[in-house]
């Protein structure tokens, strides 16, 4: 029996594959639909065979034999066409392969490969379409945009944290003047908010949050998922403001040999590698190391402090991936190990001296994640699904900040099983699961213990209708038993509606929890001598009630064909509302407090619009985002601290035509970030920071397709926000705080390296 699909489960079952990305593109799993039971319609799937693996192919025509009644595949290869009287024959055509026509008799389904054309070889011609590096998606409810990895090379991203400059989709900012970390927000609010996810796997959460972004290298990433607004019901309750997911490198596809060399000007060296085995027919492995360090102790402002901090880093990762086509089999496992270490503080600091001579710190993290999934497909139900997935991970830091110790460790479990079919006829779908996790938390802090266990146990059902032309929404219902929650539903709804073949409207709606974690997500707060006014902090969840909150979305995406190209305007309006938001109050100097917000409902208000244009060889996107981000503090109602009113971004990339396969590659990003508000501090003598903003730029020489090397600069405009450290002289006096940051404080940096590949 051949098979016509591809399977791998996690907690999102279908993934689409590309064919036009050569074949260094991956087939993870495609589940086709092999049945319609509609009367009315011939549905199918159109598909080209390379090397034993099947490509869905987009754009081919599909029409009715002597007729004008068409229609052509989408992105998946798949089609829908209402049946004729009297005709009974179907035509496919399709640029560089054969026309075919089919007798389709009283068939309702047709799985058709297509064949290469002997007429349409050209001597030394080849005709392709450049794949977009930033893909939004078109036919699916959610507000999706993939981030490929081409375009992840833009600013040749060192971890995901870094993975966002050249795309407007998700804001970068400093986290604090002395980490040297980078934190992330969507629709105006930071990444605690954010469900952010390895292959559908909870990753980066709790005793991570500060620092996890940094442990995922991009060179590993195969692409990036990010969604907007409130995510599927199937990934938990967790997600309000949006997922991002990171796809790793498949054994199956990966290429036998990788390797990316970084050396930045400001001491940064980098080393990242993969290798590919084949042990059998069905069984691949991937070995990945990463290594990076900073010796270099800098110190631009002139302010004692070292700009970055002196660290190492050692990340290993071992992949496998199982392969049974003929049973319906899709499987992997992970292991992976990490060490990461930082010295930060004075240029002085000795850890071997009396640390109440210079201010410094350490930040020594281990962490250590195993997970295993398996997807299967029923080879007589085809489109009956079952996917299971199990991770386990635990993360320990030990740290201090000058005289303040932090200790944190975090034991995870997370089991997830998905079911998936359909009801009457393709037009309806269903998902269904339950999962299982459990988070054990022991932190040290101010000299305290704080012990804590989170265990959900939940269940969802997830309804998917598509008319295949103008209309699909999905609904789904999730119901979970917390112990520190209690039980409580959190309802989830995404439609889109096409008015014409070049306008949609994209909208979504549901609710979700949170329990704030609040030291681990907000570890600024050690690097100031502010006095912690809460004084039950270390009573169950600190002493503050878990969140809960709205959110309510839409998009507007307009396609447009001007000047010999084609580009989207588009518009999206978020609105977030919490219930109860847990307020991080550093209004007052010299002391943090934190607690429910009790005076009325807290609100994040997103609008973005965004012009994307593409043509030949070249692109821009040019974004716009406002802000209205406010929460009741127990002095009032006041705008989020450090959070710009509106962003502007702007980004041009370009690439020369391929010779023998050199050529160039250039791009250029500018973001200016608006005012924003400061909190009251014996530093600044004004309440708005005036706008400022930096430019990023790279270029690359790609001297064949196996060795390219490239230069780049960020805030390359040196840029620097003045003093950033309040009592930098003085560290151990009670005002001293290194966490107001609104601006680059390390000016301009410079890199370069090279990557190399073996194909084959």
């Amino acid at each position: 029996m051949m098979l016509n699909y591809i399977i791998f489960v996690s907690n999102n079952i279908i993934r689409f594959n590309e064919i036009k990305m050569k074949k260094i593109l991956y087939i993870l799993f495609i589940l086709l639909v092999n049945i319609s039971l509609s009367q009315e319609f011939i549905s199918g799937k159109v598909l080209f065979n390379d090397n034993g693996i099947d490509f869905p192919v987009e754009g081919v025509n599909v029409y009715w034999l002597k007729t004008d009644k068409g229609t052509i595949t989408n992105s998946s290869g798949e089609f829908k066409i209402q049946k004729l009287n009297n005709v009974s024959s179907l035509v496919f055509s399709y640029i560089g392969f054969k026309m075919d026509t089919i007798d389709i008799a009283d068939k309702k389904f047709i799985s058709h490969y297509l064949t290469f054309s002997d007429d349409n070889e050209l001597d030394e011609v080849t005709v392709t379409k450049k794949r977009k590096t930033l893909q939004r998606t078109y036919l699916l409810p959610q507000n999706i945009v993939k981030i490929s990895e081409e375009e992840l090379l833009k600013a040749a991203c060192c971890n995901l944290s870094e993975s966002f400059q050249t795309n407007p989709s998700v804001d970068v900012n400093h986290n604090d003047a002395i980490t040297g970390t980078k934190q992330i927000e969507m629709l105006g609010l930071k990444s605690p908010y954010i469900l952010i996810t390895e292959e559908n796997i909870p990753m980066v959460r709790g005793a991570s949050q500060t620092f996890g972004l940094g442990f995922t290298p991009g060179t590993w990433i195969e692409s990036i998922q990010v969604t907007k607004g409130m995510g599927s019901v199937t990934n938990g309750f967790e997600s309000i403001v949006g997922q991002i997911n990171t796809e790793i490198k498949k054994p199956f596809s990966d290429i036998p040999f990788f390797v990316n060399l970084f050396n930045g000007f400001d001491g940064r060296v980098e080393a990242n590698a993969h290798v590919k085995s084949t042990l059998s027919e069905k069984i691949h492995t991937t070995s990945f190391i990463h290594y990076n360090e900073r010796k270099k102790a800098n110190d631009k402002n002139g302010d004692k402090f070292l700009d970055k901090p002196i660290q190492d880093q050692l990340n290993l990762l071992s992949k496998w991936q199982y392969t049974d086509l003929t049973k319906g089999i899709v499987s992997f496992l992970n292991i992976r190990y990490l060490e990461d270490n930082k010295r930060i503080g004075s240029i002085d600091f000795n850890e071997k001296i009396d640390l109440s001579k210079f201010w410094g710190g350490e930040i020594l993290t281990n962490r250590f994640d195993s997970s295993f999934k398996v997807g299967y497909v029923n080879p007589n139900i085809p489109y009956q699904t079952l996917g299971f997935q199990l991770a386990y991970n635990f993360h320990d830091q030990e740290s201090y900040y000058g005289l303040n110790d932090y200790n944190i460790s975090q034991k995870s479990l997370f089991v997830n099983l998905i079911y998936n079919s359909i009801i009457s006829n393709i037009k309806n779908k269903i998902k269904a699961g339950l999962n299982f996790s459990s988070d054990s938390y022991d932190e040290y802090v101010f000299k305290s213990n704080i012990e804590r266990t989170d265990r959900s146990l939940g269940g969802f059902f997830e309804y998917s209708f598509d008319n295949f032309n103008d209309f699909n929404l999905v609904f789904g219902l999730r119901y979970d038993i917390h112990n520190n929650i209690g039980s409580f539903f959190t309802p989830r709804l995404h439609f889109r509606y096409l008015f014409n073949e070049n306008f949609s409207i994209k909208g979504s709606a549901g609710t979700g929890r949170k329990i704030a974690n609040i030291f681990a997500e907000n570890q600024s707060i050690f690097l100031s001598n502010r006095i912690n006014m809460n004084k039950s902090f270390n009573n169950n969840l600190y002493g503050v009630d878990p969140e809960k909150a709205t959110n309510l979305g839409f998009s507007l995406d307009h396609k447009l064909f001007v000047f010999g190209g084609q580009g989207n305007l588009i518009f999206d309006y978020y609105n977030t509302t919490f219930d109860n938001r847990v307020i991080i109050d550093f209004e007052t100097p010299g002391e943090f407090n934190f607690y429910n917000s009790k005076l009325g409902k807290s609100k994040s208000n997103s609008f973005q619009a965004e012009f994307l244009f593409s043509k030949n060889n070249w692109n821009i996107t040019v974004a716009y985002k406002k802000y209205d981000v406010k929460s009741y503090y127990n002095s009032g109602l006041k705008e989020k601290p450090l959070q710009p009113r509106n962003i502007l971004f702007f980004n041009y990339g370009i690439e020369s035509n391929k010779i023998n396969d050199k050529n160039w590659k250039f791009d250029i990003t500018y973001n200016r970030l608006g005012k924003q508000r400061l909190v009251r501090n014996p530093r600044d003598n004004f309440e708005l920071v005036d706008p400022h903003f930096s430019i990023n730029s790279q270029i690359t020489r790609v001297f064949s397709s196996k060795f390219e090397v490239y230069l780049g600069g960020e805030n390359i405009n040196n840029f620097k926000q003045e003093d950033p450290i309040i009592m930098a002289n003085n560290p151990f006096d009670p005002m001293f705080d290194a966490s107001i940051v609104h601006g680059s404080i390390f000016g301009s940096t410079y890199y370069m390296g090279l990557r190399f590949k073996i194909l084959n």
